[in-house]
């Protein structure tokens, strides 16, 4: 009986590594193209969103499934433009939510003292309100300032690859308007004739908007962004479309790498690359820049520059590339706080056309006494072991000095970094025909962390996960506005810590101002975060600073550019 009995265990041993081949085969095919979702497709995808169904479970799904993946495919049979927002909006507020009654006011320093009739190459590095008197007197004309600045741009835009299309014909066009306008006692402001520079994610009429990726460096938007309709009508004058990293990540775009204007041989970090690095070396007195997750913080830190970063609702964003519906923010890049404010000034309020934007009055009084803000800090951030502890250190003894009492305050205890999913999902849907069409392969970077990589693993994010993390967002909200109880603003690092995700969540404003310089010798910066609405305040607060120290006032030495050869790390 034994040789029958090892026969039938053979038999059965066979007809197992039969049904397994006969599995795995089917596997394999179905996972490769099988037109029907089957249980072995949804207990793959278990795995991936940390799921276990029984087989039983998993029979009774298939025509659910099935019947989802018809819908998805019968909306992808109507392509959605990249402007075309979701119903769903955010709103930062949260009960509890006490705005400042004040009506806006606004009030800006009369420089004093000031040469007659410059020359009009000194003025490279000059701030606003100083440009603006000698154009309001007019000791110098728009032309002449505009002709300047198109110049640098010219001879030193190639060596830094911050320049992606010069508008030449319509900033000279625009500035013989404004000398015109001026002559005629038509005088609209401060940045009446100043020229600015617009990254290159803002559409403009009739000259291309390339969003720094090769998929779209032909494009042109028939329309202009509500931000760059707003700045003319301001009477400024736009000679730059500037780089940033390809769709707002990084500072790789599809022409190189834009170049640290204080070291060419480091990149200006991203994604407004091009405008912080621009301004940066005096070849725009300011620029529009965008933040999603650091796009603003990062570049004007390594470049030197002050950046403003607003209230999610602030400023519309109609006309602007969208990576995050409910993170996107739009804020300028200038040299100091008084810039940035000038130009908050002209860019804010609702359109009409992005309806998550708030009509709500700007304050800003750059003489309001600092002692009667409460202004906490970081500490255990500060009080940590990171590269920029040293001129953060000796920031804090600056304000010390400056007769303010630092609060310590400490940011809730919330898994901040697990909600960036909700910007992967959002980048995901933003760029869906991209990754469908596989034009995604068109763009330059590849690697593990670059957009067509998380582009494609976002795709399995779940639904119920997206909106749940929205819902530990809201809890976050909140833990936010109970800190903002305790203090007016707070000081924070620009890059230690979970800061610069939280606030980009909760949509809170913040002022980024260099503070010192590296051991490298390239600039370091400090992160001032204030209440809903309220940049008035952290721009006074940048500005009082700024007053006390002068970082914001060293420049590079932008002429050996030109001559120097560099290798990119």
């Amino acid at each position: 009986m034994k040789p029958i009995k090892q026969s039938i265990r053979l038999i059965l041993i066979a007809l197992a590594i039969v049904i397994f081949c006969v599995s795995i085969a089917l596997n394999l095919y179905f996972m490769r193209g099988g037109e029907n979702i089957t249980k072995y497709h949804i207990a793959a995808a278990e795995k991936i969103v940390g799921l276990q169904f029984s087989s039983s479970e998993r029979q009774l799904m298939m025509e659910n499934l099935q019947q989802n993946l018809a819908r998805y495919q019968k909306i992808h049979e109507h392509p959605l433009d990249n402007m075309v927002a979701p119903a769903i909006l955010f709103s930062p507020f949260v009960p509890g939510v006490l705005l400042n009654p004040q009506l806006g006011s606004f009030e800006i320093t009369e420089p004093e003292n000031l040469p007659l009739r410059p020359e009009i190459n000194s003025l490279a590095f000059a701030p606003i309100p100083v440009l603006a008197h000698y154009i309001r007197t007019r000791q110098i004309t728009s032309v002449q300032l505009t002709e300047m600045y198109l110049r640098r741009l010219k001879k030193f835009g190639p060596r830094l690859e911050c320049t992606i299309t010069l508008t030449e014909e319509l900033a000279l066009e625009q500035a013989r308007r404004a000398d015109q306008e001026i002559a005629m006692g038509k005088y609209r402001g401060l940045l009446h004739g100043i020229p600015w520079g617009a990254k290159d994610l803002l559409a403009t009429k009739g000259i291309k908007t390339t969003w720094g990726a090769t998929p779209y460096q032909h494009q042109i938007i028939d329309e202009d962004a509500t931000v760059v309709k707003k700045l003319e009508d301001a009477g400024a004058i736009l000679v730059a479309k500037l780089t940033l990293g390809a769709l707002a990540m990084g500072d790789v775009w599809f022409g190189g790498k834009t170049r640290n204007p204080w070291d060419i041989n480091k990149g200006s970090s991203g994604s407004s690359a091009g405008p912080a690095a621009a301004v940066s070396a005096g070849l725009v007195p300011f620029a529009i820049g965008s933040e999603t997750w650091g796009s603003i913080v990062s570049p004007s830190t390594v470049c030197g520059v002050t950046g403003l970063r607003p209230t999610f609702g602030r400023v519309s964003r109609y006309g602007a590339m969208a990576l995050s519906w409910t993170m996107d923010k739009l804020g300028p890049i200038g040299r100091n706080a008084e810039d940035c404010a000038i130009v908050m000034n002209a860019i804010l309020g609702p359109d009409g056309k992005d309806l998550t934007v708030y009509d709500i009055p700007f304050n800003f009084d750059p003489h309001f006494n600092l002692k009667n803000y409460r202004i906490g800090y970081l500490k255990n951030d500060f009080d940590s072991d990171y590269p920029f502890k040293k001129t953060d250190s000796l920031a804090l003894e600056t304000i010390k000095k400056m007769g303010i009492n630092l609060i310590p305050i400490e940011l809730p205890d919330l898994p901040v970094s697990s909600l960036s999913i909700i910007l992967s999902a959002e980048a995901a849907a933003a760029f869906d025909e991209l990754t469908r069409s596989n034009r995604d392969d068109l763009l330059t970077r590849q690697d593990r962390g670059a957009w067509p990589n998380l582009f494609r693993s976002s795709r399995f994010i779940p639904a119920v996960e997206y909106i749940n993390a929205n819902r530990m967002r809201t809890v976050l909200m909140q833990k936010m506005e109970e800190i903002f109880r305790q203090v007016d603003i707070y000081i924070a690092p620009s890059w230690k810590g979970n800061n610069l995700l939280l606030t980009n969540l909760t949509g809170h404003p913040a002022v980024v101002l260099p503070n010192g310089f590296s051991a490298e010798g390239t600039p370091t910066s400090l992160c001032i975060v204030g209440k809903l609405f309220e940049e008035g305040k952290i721009l006074s607060f940048a500005k009082a600073f700024q007053e006390a120290t002068d970082f914001h006032q060293r420049k590079p030495n932008i002429d050996e550019i030109s001559e120097q050869s560099f290798e990119i790390n």
